[in-house]
């Protein structure tokens, strides 16, 4: 079974940072790839980030230039930096494994973005 612990989401202001951490634990066998969606109220879950085992790495066109992600090999972790937020990043932020065997979710962190 495999798991998957975020933490670090909470509010901010525009302008601010926040900084989300996901590890994965379980039987994973080979890992493509990591990455964070996010779920506002009443819209669709979207893709805001992924990083492949090969480091390579691909953003909404909404987050490009303010959000970064890290991948740790080693320890199944990545992570998500992201700066100059503004109030429509407000979401639930998820934590996505892809591996072989399947894709795997975490549990959700909430992100908002207010003054």
């Amino acid at each position: 079974q495999v798991q998957l612990v975020e933490s670090g989401g909470g509010l901010a202001q525009p302008g601010g940072s926040l900084r989300l951490s996901c590890a994965a634990s379980g039987s994973i066998l080979s890992i493509y790839n990591m990455g964070w969606y996010r779920q506002a109220l009443g819209n669709q879950r979207e893709l805001v980030a992924v990083v492949t085992r090969g480091g390579s790495a691909n953003y909404a066109d909404s987050v490009k230039g303010r959000f970064t992600i890290s991948g740790d090999n080693a320890k199944n972790t990545v992570i998500l930096q992201m700066n100059s937020l503004k109030p429509e990043d407000t979401a639930v932020y998820y934590c996505n494994l892809g591996a072989w065997g399947g894709s795997y979710w975490g549990q959700g962190t909430q992100v908002t973005v207010s003054s």
